[in-house]
């Protein structure tokens, strides 16, 4: 009977099956890792939602943020790459089996049975292409490659957060390392090792690409080198994540830092141009030009635009009042933005409630 097993079969289309259960397998597990992920940053993003933070453009002081809201950009970040591994999931699940060797089988198999029996969407239509595709592995590995950017991205953060410059988060010491010789050191290596990690996984979806690129149907010897960079991306992504969840949960802000450097930079000074926009009628552009007036005086002056009196105010634009001051704090400027999408606390606060409803 063990003779029998073989028939109708060939190894080009019972490892291509093997590899799709495999991956599909995979699939589900960094599909949960990532909504652990996405879990951990909305429960920080909850504990800071009005914790007051510099937004940089160019990494500048541009405007003030809640720190909540900037932890919440990543989990839309991670959840576009569920959104990706959950549709790339659809074609890794469809069956190679019965395409033999490459030209199918005169054996009456049932496909659609054997497809339905390993919980497969559907079958390879075509026996070449069965036994010589491997897009959903390059497909796989372009959607691990962006989610590594996007932890890469966070880890630039943290690094840069966690420096004695900017001084805005703490992280457990379990994830840091200290110097061997400069006893002060607190390295954030976690973060440094995943950003390292992002080239490798990188490297390999070019080197799939490159693999594929001048393969002639149908199978070639080729395709074994698949198998080593495909591993290693799940592997890569798999246990990058899992240390993120881990770390992500006892990320601290520390608020008085980032409300000093939310301070600086006249990060407030758009606000001062809304306000005349909005309580005084002035066009955009003529308001943007008092604004930089007002901010040249406060610069000469060596204070922030925020801190100058109302009178040396109304000294540039006679049509500011006392009300000013309101959207000109850090408060007042993150309220304003209650916009769908915006900074607002209360913004931030319906987007976690949407989010946990998602992820639950």
């Amino acid at each position: 009977a063990g003779k029998r097993l073989h028939t109708g079969r060939s190894r080009n289309d019972q490892v291509a099956t093997d590899v799709r259960l495999w991956l599909r397998g995979e699939i589900d597990g960094l599909l949960e890792l990532l909504r652990q992920v996405q879990a951990v940053l909305v429960e920080r993003a909850e504990v800071h939602a009005d914790v007051i933070a510099p937004g940089f453009t160019h990494l500048q002081v541009a405007q003030p943020v809640s720190f909540g809201h900037h932890l919440l950009a990543y989990v839309e970040m991670f959840a576009r790459d569920a959104e990706r591994l959950a549709d790339c999931r659809r074609r890794v699940n469809r069956l190679p089996l019965g395409a033999a060797a490459l030209a199918g089988t005169p054996y009456p198999l049932d496909r659609e049975r054997v497809a339905r029996t390993l919980g497969m969407e559907g079958v390879c239509q075509n026996s070449l292409d069965a036994v010589s595709d491997r897009d959903f592995a390059i497909e796989f590995t372009h959607a691990a490659a962006l989610a590594m950017m996007h932890i890469s991205r966070l880890s630039e953060e943290l690094v840069l957060w966690m420096s004695q410059s900017f001084g805005f988060v703490r992280l457990p010491d379990r994830f840091c390392t200290g110097s061997s010789i400069m006893p002060q050191k607190k390295n954030p290596d976690v973060p440094e090792l995943a950003r390292g990690k992002t080239g490798r996984v990188y490297g390999h979806l070019m080197g799939l690409l490159t693999l594929m690129k001048g393969q002639p149907l149908a199978y070639n010897k080729d395709n074994q080198e698949d198998k080593e960079p495909l591993f290693d991306t799940v592997d890569t992504l798999r246990d990058t994540l899992r240390i993120f969840v881990e770390m992500l949960a006892g990320l601290e802000a520390r608020a008085d830092k980032l409300r000093a450097a939310a301070q600086q930079g006249h990060a407030t000074a758009t606000d001062l141009a809304d306000y005349l926009v909005r309580t005084k009628g002035v066009p955009f552009r003529d308001a943007h030009e008092i604004v930089a007036h007002a901010v040249r005086v406060a610069s000469e002056q060596g204070l922030e635009l925020a801190a100058l009196t109302l009178a040396q105010l109304q000294a540039i634009d006679a049509r500011i009042a006392a009300d000013v001051f309101g959207p000109l704090s850090l408060e007042g400027s993150l309220a304003s933005r209650k916009l769908l999408g915006g900074t607002a606390p209360e913004q931030v606060r319906a987007q976690i409630a949407r989010h946990r409803k998602r992820l639950a």
